[in-house]
């Protein structure tokens, strides 16, 4: 794509949430909403800043431009919920894999284990809170468990569905080749049920920043859910939005890289860019 074409695409892609973004700033300007309840665009990018970098830059306690922009409630909330994600979600997806490979592979495990797997998977992660904190007491280890349970059935759900649409010509053609069973599982299933798990671990990856939310609003003294209920008592609307658009950032972040991923991971895969 020219240059001119990448202007004009990401002139598109801004046109929308530029326009949201003035008449959002217009309405709390003319005072059609108190700006308790919504206030102005600019008065969140303002909060923002503060919530980012606090401290005094021309302070020599700041110990420079970068730790000053880091010196502040944003990075440590940002990096605390970023940090129970990966956890999290690491020990879910670390379990519904295999366990979906599996159920998928074998018609057995399926039978015996879908049923129970299925009476489970509709129970949402927030109904899991009381018993959380009674199991595991206050702190991260509930945010750790909420978390991977939220990532687990997405991830294990498209890891089976993958497996088992998997073409059964390829199976056959790699059977005809001489594969063993090991051969057929690692160089055929795995690799052609592929899109389905990469698609299953980038809803897990939203499930995650969903729960990681609601958890450090109820069991931790940090992140960017605490700090936006904190926000709410003292009527901060701006900090509110702050930490919301601050998540949203962070979410968008981690699907951009997703996306680069699966098209890095499945550049074979017709139709999938890279």
């Amino acid at each position: 794509m020219s240059a001119r074409g990448r202007l004009s695409s990401l002139a598109r892609s801004v046109a929308v949430p530029a326009a949201l973004l003035l008449a959002w700033e217009a309405v709390s300007r003319l005072g059609w909403v108190t700006p308790l309840i919504l206030p102005a665009p600019s008065a969140v990018a303002l909060r923002w800043w503060a919530y980012l970098a606090p401290a005094d830059p021309f302070d020599p306690a700041a110990g420079g431009r970068l730790a000053w922009l880091l010196s502040g409630e944003l990075p440590h909330d940002a990096f605390a919920s970023l940090l129970r994600i990966v956890v999290g979600f690491g020990v879910g997806a670390g379990l519904a894999l295999p366990l979906g490979l599996l159920m998928g592979a074998r018609p057995l495990a399926y039978q015996l284990l879908n049923p129970v797997l299925q009476l489970l998977r509709p129970i949402p992660p927030i109904a899991y809170i009381p018993l959380a904190i009674l199991w595991f007491g206050l702190g991260n280890p509930p945010a750790f468990f909420l978390i991977a349970l939220g990532a687990f059935f997405p991830v294990l759900m498209n890891t089976i569905a993958g497996v088992r649409s998997v073409d059964g010509i390829y199976l056959r053609a790699a059977r005809n080749l001489g594969a063993g069973e090991w051969t057929l599982f690692w160089r055929v299933m795995i690799p052609a049920a592929m899109p389905y798990i990469l698609t299953g671990v980038r809803v897990g990856i939203g499930v995650a920043f969903i729960v990681v939310i609601v958890a450090e609003m109820i069991a931790v003294n940090s992140g960017l859910g605490y700090r936006i209920l904190e926000a709410r008592e003292y009527f901060w609307s701006d900090k509110v939005i702050a930490g919301m658009a601050t998540i949203g950032l962070c979410g968008l972040g981690i699907d951009l890289g997703m996306s680069r991923l699966n098209g890095w991971l499945l550049r074979w895969h017709r139709g999938v860019e890279g």
